[in-house]
Protein backbone atom coordinates (compact mmCIF):
# COMPACT_ATOMS: atom_id res chain seq x y z
CA UNK A 1 0.00 0.00 0.00
CA UNK A 2 1.47 3.38 -1.28
CA UNK A 3 1.26 6.41 1.80
CA UNK A 4 0.51 9.34 0.57
CA UNK A 5 1.12 12.85 1.92
CA UNK A 6 -1.96 15.20 2.53
CA UNK A 7 -1.59 19.12 3.63
CA UNK A 8 -4.23 21.23 4.98
CA UNK A 9 -5.45 24.65 3.86
CA UNK A 10 -6.49 25.98 6.74
CA UNK A 11 -3.94 25.00 9.74
CA UNK A 12 -1.36 24.13 7.14
CA UNK A 13 -1.04 20.59 8.81
CA UNK A 14 1.19 17.89 6.90
CA UNK A 15 0.23 14.66 7.20
CA UNK A 16 0.73 10.68 5.85
CA UNK A 17 -1.71 8.17 5.33
CA UNK A 18 -1.22 4.58 4.67
CA UNK A 19 -4.38 3.90 2.02
CA UNK A 20 -5.25 1.69 -0.26
CA UNK A 21 -4.92 2.52 -4.31
CA UNK A 22 -8.96 2.47 -4.39
CA UNK A 23 -9.30 4.54 -1.40
CA UNK A 24 -11.11 7.61 -1.37
CA UNK A 25 -8.54 10.90 -0.81
CA UNK A 26 -9.12 11.85 2.73
CA UNK A 27 -10.73 15.51 3.15
CA UNK A 28 -10.62 16.38 7.03
CA UNK A 29 -7.39 17.47 8.89
CA UNK A 30 -6.88 15.03 11.60
CA UNK A 31 -5.08 18.15 13.18
CA UNK A 32 -8.27 21.59 13.39
CA UNK A 33 -11.13 18.98 12.06
CA UNK A 34 -12.19 20.95 9.29
CA UNK A 35 -12.31 19.79 5.52
CA UNK A 36 -9.76 21.49 3.99
CA UNK A 37 -7.24 18.16 3.20
CA UNK A 38 -5.81 18.15 -0.41
CA UNK A 39 -3.27 15.16 -1.71
CA UNK A 40 0.15 16.35 -2.40
CA UNK A 41 1.84 15.46 -5.58
CA UNK A 42 5.38 13.84 -4.33
CA UNK A 43 7.87 11.58 -5.15
CA UNK A 44 8.26 7.72 -4.43
CA UNK A 45 9.80 6.56 -1.50
CA UNK A 46 12.01 4.21 -3.29
CA UNK A 47 14.38 3.63 -6.93
CA UNK A 48 15.10 1.09 -8.49
CA UNK A 49 18.79 1.45 -9.46
CA UNK A 50 21.97 -0.88 -10.37
CA UNK A 51 21.47 -3.68 -11.97
CA UNK A 52 17.96 -4.63 -10.62
CA UNK A 53 16.42 -7.83 -9.88
CA UNK A 54 14.16 -7.61 -13.16
CA UNK A 55 18.24 -8.55 -14.48
CA UNK A 56 19.23 -11.48 -13.15
CA UNK A 57 16.98 -13.29 -10.60
CA UNK A 58 15.39 -15.29 -13.00
CA UNK A 59 17.89 -16.60 -15.06
CA UNK A 60 20.50 -19.41 -14.95
CA UNK A 61 23.51 -20.84 -16.01
CA UNK A 62 25.80 -18.39 -18.60
CA UNK A 63 23.29 -15.54 -18.92
CA UNK A 64 23.10 -13.72 -15.25
CA UNK A 65 24.84 -10.73 -16.20
CA UNK A 66 22.91 -9.19 -19.61
CA UNK A 67 24.57 -5.78 -19.33
CA UNK A 68 28.28 -7.53 -18.84
CA UNK A 69 30.36 -8.26 -21.19
CA UNK A 70 29.08 -10.89 -23.98
CA UNK A 71 32.19 -12.77 -24.76
CA UNK A 72 34.84 -13.65 -22.13
CA UNK A 73 37.73 -11.07 -21.78
CA UNK A 74 41.21 -13.04 -22.76
CA UNK A 75 43.31 -13.59 -20.23
CA UNK A 76 45.66 -10.69 -19.48
CA UNK A 77 49.47 -10.62 -20.32
CA UNK A 78 51.88 -10.56 -17.67
CA UNK A 79 53.46 -6.46 -16.86
CA UNK A 80 56.52 -8.04 -14.89
CA UNK A 81 59.48 -9.35 -17.06
CA UNK A 82 61.23 -12.31 -15.40
CA UNK A 83 64.57 -12.85 -16.75
CA UNK A 84 64.83 -10.54 -19.17
CA UNK A 85 67.80 -8.64 -20.01
CA UNK A 86 68.25 -5.22 -20.14
CA UNK A 87 70.13 -3.00 -22.76
CA UNK A 88 72.23 0.15 -21.54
Amino acid sequence: MPIYEYQCQSCGHEHEALQKLSADPLVVCPACSKSDLIKKISAAGFRLKGNGWYETDFKSGTKKNVAGESTPSAPKASASSSGGSKTQ
